[in-house]
């Protein structure tokens, strides 16, 4: 595994009504909804080191602390740039921004951890079991 320091990524999308407050419910309003743009940032931060994992690594998300701190309307271009700025192990950290057409959105750090793919899916499809899901 060759994670370090400084990898960058960006992931680009267009606001549609279905990535609003008001159609996910987290709000009324037809802008980016918060969840959404966590979601970019996520997703940003995700395929950025996904070259550097072993076969049947990925990682998951387990910490987000953001801020959003303008609106974005439907029909409008954002992105989002993440950088590596953390690995302690498996643990990665990234800081996170995402910007629009006009200027910042929101922005923050996230944190993820690499697994293996397998055994985290076993992991949950036990869980499942348990319950009888």
């Amino acid at each position: 595994m060759m994670l370090e320091v400084g990898i960058k990524g960006r992931q680009e999308m267009v606001v549609t009504e279905e990535l609003t407050a008001g159609h996910i419910g987290s709000g009324t309003v037809r802008v980016l909804a918060t969840p959404m743009m966590v979601s970019l940032m996520e997703r940003t931060s995700r395929l950025s080191v996904k070259p550097f994992l072993e076969e049947g690594q990925e990682t998951v998300g387990t910490r987000v602390n953001v801020s959003h701190v303008a609106a974005t309307p439907v029909g409008m271009k954002v992105w989002c740039e993440s950088t590596l700025t953390e690995v302690d192990r498996r643990r990665l950290v990234f800081g996170v921004r995402v910007f629009d057409e006009c200027g910042l959105v929101g922005e923050g750090e996230h944190e993820r951890f690499i697994i293996d793919e397998k055994k985290f899916r076993e992991k949950a499809d036990a869980k499942a079991a348990s319950k009888n899901l």
